[in-house]
């Protein structure tokens, strides 16, 4: 028999004794209960106080903000009370002056001239202080990260705003319309081709619409811009592109198995014609989706090239580049191994008798080529092993197929088909040997 008991750490409750017909069972309900609940609380805790460390960072830097707001406040008040002061002072002077200025055509004209030069020169002075000011604000560090953090931002809303008018084409110009078309009398196309061809498109259109105005909405409080938010609502929802991503391949397949069809061929070329498209085809706009993660992961890194190590978004930029290169990554292995899936699956249609060993998934396509088979009997020595049977004089094409595991050698029939060689025409690779003959002959 095997036992585990269950302790639980109040008091009042009694401990739970059970058992298992087997070892290994026993060990999995452990091992299940061990792993239950308490591990997730910790996972909601860490997320909890990522969420707490990033509010406790913005009130930090909000109390920076209205400390310097104040502190300009109060400087400003003094500029005011010293402006309040001069006033008065020319005021009083003016006063005194207004005397003599009662008849301004008796006046000088060599005082007159001098007043302007005054006033000229005031004029210059006041203008070149407060141009030295800005311009050394202009050439700060500070000044030029910024300006250059703020021009990837603009342009990441450009590009963001191109994206959605691209997904909005897809979308209105040919999802939509064809739809429609699959639902007439005599459709063109069928519902799932459709659904193939197309997918989840709308659902990454609807989802960067948001974004989009997210963005907007930032780019409004200018010179203000935080980001790190939206890109936390983006992220979760970034995994309906994986299936985007791995469908790619197979929607452009059934897309040029439907242009054979020639009434739905003509429909598409009308749809095409349409001036949102600007002379684009279908297969364009279906290719668009699968570079917008590298995009972004491109618009982070170079965020972060200009945003300093304390600013309050950095952490949260850094979190967001770091899942994006994840997802880019997952991506990107799923789409080799569909591509090479399809690619075996493609050669063993190929084959007339078809070929069993293309169907293991860990076989990897590696080339093919024509090859000249030459005879066996070559100056007189016969060789051990002959793949297939060919006249001693004659040589013969052969379609080679090669994978990580196995050697394929075909016939190609009067009619295009490849047939596999009776004899020979499979070759283990693990069983075979290289040998490369070094001799001059």
């Amino acid at each position: 028999q095997h036992y585990f008991t269950v302790l639980f750490g109040h008091e009042g409750q009694k401990p739970l004794e059970l058992r298992c017909e087997d070892e290994v069972d026993g060990d999995e309900w452990v091992e299940a209960i061990h792993q239950a609940s308490y591990s997730d609380i910790l996972i909601e805790r860490e997320v909890l106080m990522q969420k707490y460390i990033h509010l406790v960072q913005i009130v930090e830097t909000e109390k920076i903000a209205a400390n310097q707001l104040r502190h300009q406040l109060e400087d400003q008040d003094t500029e005011i009370e010293r402006l309040k002061s001069e006033i008065v002072a020319l005021n009083k002077t003016k006063e005194r002056m207004r005397p003599y200025q009662g008849n301004q055509e008796d006046e000088d004209p060599d005082i007159k001239k001098i007043k302007k030069v005054q006033s000229f020169m005031r004029g210059w002075l006041c203008r070149r202080k407060w141009k030295t000011i800005v311009q050394d604000y202009i050439c700060s560090p500070h000044a030029e990260s910024m300006r250059k953090r703020n021009q990837i931002v603009f342009n990441m809303v450009e590009a963001e705003s191109e994206y959605v008018h691209q997904l909005y084409v897809l979308v209105n110009c040919f999802l939509r319309p064809l739809r429609m078309a699959a639902s007439s009398k005599k459709p063109p196309i069928r519902h799932d081709d459709v659904s193939s061809i197309f997918l989840n498109s709308e659902t990454i259109m609807f989802l960067h619409e948001i974004f989009h105005q997210g963005l907007k909405a930032r780019i409004a409080n200018w010179p203000t811009l935080i980001l790190a938010d939206l890109f936390d609502i983006l992220l979760p929802m970034l995994n309906i592109y994986q299936e985007f991503v791995r469908n790619h391949q197979y929607s452009l397949q059934v897309l040029a198995n439907c242009k054979q069809n020639r009434d739905f061929d003509k429909l598409l070329k009308q749809y095409e014609a349409n001036p949102a498209c600007e002379g684009r085809m279908l297969e364009t706009f279906l290719t668009y989706p699968m570079f917008q993660i590298p995009r972004y992961i491109i618009t982070l890194h170079e965020l972060l090239a200009h945003t300093p190590h304390e600013h309050v978004e950095r952490k949260s930029l850094e979190f967001a580049k770091s899942k994006l290169e994840e997802l880019s990554r997952v991506m990107h292995d799923e789409v080799s191994d569909t591509e090479n899936i399809r690619k075996n699956l493609a050669i063993e249609r190929m084959i007339v008798e078809g070929c069993d060993i293309l169907l293991d998934t860990s076989q990897t396509f590696i080339r093919q080529g024509s090859l000249i088979q030459v005879p066996s009997v070559e100056r007189g020595k016969l060789s051990k092993v002959r793949l297939g049977s060919l006249s001693l004089k004659k040589e013969g094409e052969r379609q080679c197929f090669l994978f990580t595991k196995h050697f394929l050698i075909c016939t190609r029939s009067s009619g295009g088909k490849l047939h596999l060689l009776k004899t020979g025409g499979v070759l283990s690779l693990i069983e075979c040997t290289l040998i490369e003959e070094t001799e001059a002959s």
